[in-house]
């Protein structure tokens, strides 16, 4: 896989993904996505969908500064092995997400959702087995 897609390939579709799902939710947030079509669908009202939605982008919010640091966009000092840790949950999380997708009650997200998470998950997996610093 090392030789099919570079790290440095891996890190700005990671950025450029992230970047658009932290809009995407404040978009949700703000009303101009129904909420129906996240969270599988299971989403009951806006308090609820609040909640999740907060977590959410905080979730992204820190996996766009992991992905930073990595990228050495953001300089601070950051044990290489922690964030190889982090990436390799950050697959975990998306191949989950992937999994949660298939069966999501929502077709849209079912269509769309499913193979970006995929996309994600991979991307994760590269940057994970790759050599922390080698950008």
């Amino acid at each position: 896989m090392k030789d099919l897609i570079t790290e440095r390939f891996a890190l700005n579709g990671l950025l450029t993904i992230i970047s658009l799902t932290i809009v995407f939710h404040v978009l949700v947030v703000l009303g101009v996505i129904p909420f129906e079509i996240v969270w599988g669908g299971r989403l009951q009202d806006r308090s609820q969908m609040l909640a999740f939605e907060i977590v959410s982008l905080g979730i992204n919010l820190f996996m766009l500064a992991i992905i930073c640091v990595r990228a050495g966009i953001v300089r601070i000092n950051v044990h290489p092995m922690l964030t190889r840790v982090i990436f390799w949950a950050m697959f975990g999380l998306f191949l989950l997400n992937t999994v949660g997708n298939i069966f999501s009650n929502n077709s849209l997200e079912r269509l769309i959702f499913t193979p970006l998470t995929l996309i994600l998950s991979i991307f994760c997996f590269r940057v994970a087995v790759g050599k922390p610093g080698n950008v």
